[in-house]
């Protein structure tokens, strides 16, 4: 009976350590970030993620595979919040949280508002779409080996990665 009560106990413990950890988020390979601005008419744009390195990598090969839709990130979905009511290119996006995947191509790359935000990364599902938009990729000044956003006062929000740079308006 002693050796049944240790042999619980220890695969207790080890099952908390290994939640904890799983839960410090800090202790990742792909770090989390996160970036927000506040636009002229008041909108405030926060962007929470994780940073994946491209160890090597090239992207749309290895990582963001061209023609497929991607996480835009590491682990959890990439978040995309808007505190009013924006358009993105032109197109009109309701204040909330959503989930942000792309699918990457070498011409173009189409950026997707998904409403289910809170969930792992790659849980995509196309009927939970709010908006699609298209942009064009171009070339980065320098090289990024982790994957970074940025978001501008006047609503310029791009994403580097690479030698890649997507760039999308939020207004």
């Amino acid at each position: 009976m002693n050796r049944l009560f240790s042999i619980v106990l220890t695969v207790a413990m080890f099952s908390g350590l290994t939640v904890s950890a799983q839960q410090d988020k800090s202790k990742r390979v792909s770090p989390p970030a996160q970036v927000s601005q506040t636009l002229g008419k008041g909108a405030t744009v926060t962007i929470v993620y994780s940073q994946p390195s491209l160890k090597g990598r090239k992207v749309g090969t290895d990582l963001a595979t061209y023609g497929k839709v991607w996480r835009t990130g590491a682990n959890e979905a990439t978040v995309f919040e808007v505190s009013k009511d924006v358009k993105v290119e032109g197109k009109a996006l309701p204040a909330g949280k959503y989930s942000l995947y792309t699918i990457p191509g070498e011409k173009e790359w189409t950026i997707i508002f998904n409403k289910s935000w809170d969930q792992w990364g790659t849980k995509y599902s196309e009927s939970q779409d709010q908006l699609r938009v298209s942009v064009k990729p171009e070339k980065t000044e320098s090289f990024k080996e982790k994957m970074m956003f940025e978001i501008s006062k006047d609503g310029e929000v791009s994403l580097e990665w690479g030698d890649t740079e997507i760039e999308f308006e939020v207004k």
